[in-house]
């Protein structure tokens, strides 16, 4: 099994939500061995049928396990949010430790129910990282066809299509209309297509509605769905008092590179270097690394981004306790010019007190005026988890 970055504590229950075929229960199969745990997969009907009808019956279950057993993994815990309050209690009155998955968090808060008020810590998994598959890694893969696992087994890109096809098909079937998410299926698939194509613009909620022909209202729900089920992450506006900043309008952006690129309709699109679509999806790229660093080793830190009202842009604010803001401007580009970079240097310089990045493809560090232009790998690994 390919070593992951995130650390889970084996003393201690645990959340450990993300998007079906990050590898979830694939890592906690690896972390505790059957000899001392127990699974319930709740993908399962027939166990997810029991459960919901009587949740009081996995307390029998579990105090009926002999004492070597310490650990309950519960997969998918979203099917039956009942659940927990009988964990709650089986936390409070025995020695076992619970590790539930999740793949939607929309029932969880949509049903007030009890995420067990810090009796279980809360991780997020994602698809690969850059540093877990670093041996095997190919950037024209990543982008084309991103990091979950599954890609890795496929030796050809018509099967790496057929799954990623297959993917969005089981997310639109699972995910959204088995659990009655929308009223009608249609609208949403059409709004899915689109919300891919707007991947890491901001959202202009009436352009949408337009498209798809639904009004704004159905748009903001659509995304919070996204959001709830973990298919996608809002980047929000740098909220500070700079003078010249102007956009508080968040953007959106999907889990995964190749997960995108299938929602638009795009896998059969190859990417060329120096094209606004292959910048647009090693942005992506860059920013979806940072988040799976972020939450591997460093929870606390902030993202947004800043658009002024001149349209100059940093595409990454890192806020980091402690220390200066980190501003951050994603370029593809295997060599970086003073020109091409030339707005993100004024506007760096006007903001004062930041330690200004262009993370590139360059193969060598260099400092233009004050801004740092560094390989991506490097960057990553500099600011990241050093």
């Amino acid at each position: 099994m390919i070593k992951r970055l995130l650390k889970i504590t084996q003393n201690h229950s645990c959340f450990l939500f993300g998007p079906r075929g990050v590898g979830k229960s694939t890592l906690l199969r690896h972390l505790f061995h059957e000899h001392n745990s127990v699974t319930f997969n709740l993908l399962k009907v027939e166990i997810q049928k029991r459960f919901f009808k009587n949740p009081d019956e996995l307390s029998e279950i579990v105090r009926a396990l002999p004492d070597h057993i310490k650990h309950i993994i519960i997969d998918e815990i979203q099917k039956v949010p009942m659940l927990l309050d009988v964990i709650h209690d089986l936390i409070e009155t025995t020695d076992k430790h619970f590790y539930m998955t999740g793949s939607s968090a929309r029932k969880l808060k949509g049903g007030g129910a009890n995420l067990l008020a810090g009796r279980a810590f809360v991780n997020a998994l994602h698809p690969f990282s850059y540093f877990e598959v670093e041996d095997r890694f190919n950037l024209m893969e990543a982008l084309q066809w991103g990091l979950l696992p599954k890609i890795y087994e496929y030796p050809d890109d018509e099967l790496k299509t057929r799954y990623l096809q297959t993917y969005a098909h089981t997310y639109l079937k699972e995910e959204i209309w088995e659990e009655h998410f929308v009223k009608g299926l249609e609208p949403f698939r059409r709004f899915l297509e689109v919300a891919a194509q707007m991947n890491g613009k901001i959202i202009n909620y009436s352009n949408i509605s337009k498209d798809v022909s639904i009004d704004d209202k159905t748009v903001k729900t659509y995304y919070a769905i996204l959001e709830d089920t973990l298919i996608g992450f809002y980047l929000e506006g740098f909220e500070h008092s700079f003078r010249k900043r102007l956009s508080t309008k968040p953007k959106f952006y999907f889990f995964d590179t190749g997960i995108t690129r299938a929602l638009s309709r795009m896998l059969s699109v190859p990417l060329v270097p120096s094209t606004a679509g292959y910048g647009d999806a090693f942005e992506h790229f860059i920013i979806l690394e940072c988040i799976k660093l972020r939450d591997a080793y460093h929870s606390e830190y902030k993202f947004s981004y800043l658009k002024t009202k001149d349209d100059v842009e940093v595409d990454l604010v890192v806020e980091r306790p402690g220390k200066l803001p980190l501003f951050i401007e994603i370029k593809s580009a295997t060599q970086i010019s003073h020109e091409s970079i030339s707005s993100f240097i004024h506007l760096s310089k006007d903001f004062g007190e930041c330690e200004a990045v262009c993370i590139c493809d360059e193969s060598y560090e260099r400092m233009i005026e004050h801004v740092r232009v560094i390989p991506w790998q490097s960057a990553l690994r500099r600011y990241f988890i050093e």
